[in-house]
């Protein structure tokens, strides 16, 4: 009551205390801390200790830098839906939020109909300014969503199967029929990838310009978009995958990740949602009574899965990894939803679904604030030159791809190369000999197609494959027998003792 007869005005008024910015700051910070530091206090190695030091210095000052960048740079806050009393936010209609928006935001509600091109997938640039998206029946636009302009349409006039963009908006990969292809955005075929086949799924990861494909065989491919050449299968540096998780006693229906990277969605044939934690590969929450065959993660984590004609959004608003109902949204009766997109940097998502696609809104789900060094919505041309310049400089090996990303930007210590066992070489020539094997020959004119030319070129194929295996063998053998020789003398069998050369009495 006094500070508010000397001021003359309510306490509310008064700016934050010294000690309320320290201890907003604290809340801040603890969000960028990598846990509990080590104890170092009870390591008696004073080398591992000193760098532990080190680590845990530098992992500190990058905590404190970020929470100042999140509190004089993003200014911008996120929002969801706050119901009041006995309400439910999944009971709010699209037609009740459209009507206490903006007029800007309220454009981002509509639907797109095109009964006889669905169903329709479809994907967005890092920045989310352009969008591409194709019909099974090969139409294929990219749509600039800020001014909501057709920039570029065609009819492939063969069956299309997924589309995603690459680095940038000016190119992108459409997976067709038989092959992959790869356009400009003035709609030329710039490349064909034969060898990746008739590819099912797509999927670029910028930070190392590998366009990974999935094809109707079950084969991982990576291909470098700035070379040109197949780097390997599986992971790229290995021919076996890293980790194999049981996920479901099923078939798994729909996947996604989370865009911090440590958590993972899974859907089931069993109707359960099951949020995997990567770190322990745990199961920290089952969701019963979904059978989605879609799933997508918004930048602030919202999870939406599609079923049939209904689009649910589940949230995490506690921060403990419990996903709630959120909202909902049901399409016209009849449409089968394909596959569900958030749009980066706005509260949309974007359903593609067997008539069209379909936008609504989802409050919160976007990231407020954009660095325009990553992703710039408003990007000049200019712009767009020097960012793909740098990038390319930026880019990361595939070696980098890797389980523990800790190793990162550490020395890896000297070690002496093992040998591989021969199990291991067995095993890779298995896996070189099975992947032949499923390439499918081309079919030739009549009398040059015959069975026995056939078996015989897939025997050539086969051989060549086993070929640097067996050359490896052969150099192995080689070393050991020169070692041999050069080591103590063999004893020779009684039957051929007498021809050895005596040596002269001294």
């Amino acid at each position: 009551m006094g500070l508010e007869e000397e001021t003359g005005g309510s306490a509310k008024d008064v700016p934050p205390t010294e000690q309320e910015l320290s201890a907003e700051f604290d809340t801040t910070l603890q969000k960028y801390l990598r846990g509990e530091g080590a104890d170092l206090e009870a390591l008696k190695d004073k080398k591992l200790k000193g760098q532990l030091t080190v680590r845990e210095k530098l992992y500190g000052n990058s905590a404190k830098a970020a929470a100042k960048f999140e509190k004089w740079l993003m200014p911008s806050e996120g929002g969801y839906l706050e119901a009041e009393g006995i309400e439910k936010t999944w009971r709010i209609k699209q037609d009740q939020i459209t009507r206490e928006v903006d007029i800007l935001s309220s454009r981002n509600q509509y639907d797109i109909v095109l009964k006889d091109l669905g169903p329709y997938t479809l994907d967005f640039t890092p920045s989310g300014r352009y969008m591409a998206t194709a019909g099974r029946k090969g139409h294929v636009a990219i749509v600039d969503m800020k001014s909501m302009e057709l920039i570029r349409e065609m009819q492939v006039k063969e069956t299309v199967r997924d589309i995603v963009f690459l680095h940038n908006e000016t190119f992108f990969a459409v997976a067709q029929k038989k092959y992959p292809y790869i356009y400009n955005r003035d709609g030329i075929e710039l490349h064909c990838l034969k060898e990746h086949g008739a590819v099912s799924r797509l999927q670029f990861l910028k930070n190392h310009f590998l366009l990974a494909t999935v094809n109707k065989f079950g084969q991982l491919r990576y291909q470098d978009v700035t070379t040109g050449g197949t780097v390997s299968m599986w992971k790229p540096t290995s021919a076996a995958p890293l980790v194999k998780m049981l996920c479901h006693h099923g078939p798994i229906s729909a996947l996604a990740f989370h865009p911090n990277g440590q958590l993972m969605a899974t859907c089931g044939r069993e109707k359960k949602i099951k949020i995997w934690d990567l770190r322990k590969f745990e199961v920290v929450q089952t969701i019963p009574g979904h059978h989605a065959k879609t799933l997508d993660f918004s930048q602030k984590g919202l999870l939406a899965a599609g079923t049939g004609s209904y689009a649910q959004v589940l949230g995490d608003f506690s921060g403990s990894q419990n996903y709630s109902r959120y909202m909902g949204h049901s399409i016209a009766k009849g449409y089968q939803i394909g596959k569900v997109s958030f749009r980066p940097y706005e509260d949309v998502l974007v359903m593609g679904h067997s008539m069209g696609w379909s936008s609504i809104l989802i409050p919160g789900s976007g990231e407020p604030n954009f660095d325009t060094w990553v992703a710039n919505p408003f990007e000049t041309s200019k712009q767009r030159r020097e960012k793909e310049i740098h990038t390319l400089l930026d880019k990361l090996p595939p070696e980098t791809i890797m389980l523990d990303p800790s190793k990162i930007g550490t020395v890896r210590p000297y070690k002496k190369r093992e040998k591989p066992t021969k199990e291991e070489m067995e095993a890779e020539k298995e896996a070189a000999v099975e992947a032949v094997k499923d390439i499918a020959l081309k079919k030739k004119t009549k009398g040059r197609n015959k069975t026995s030319k056939r078996v015989m070129k897939r025997k050539v194929l086969i051989d060549k494959a086993k070929k640097p295996f067996i050359e490896k063998e052969m150099q192995e053998a080689g070393k050991l027998a020169g070692k041999r020789k050069l080591g103590e003398e063999t004893e020779l069998p009684a039957s051929l003792k007498r021809f050895v050369r005596k040596k002269a009495a001294v």
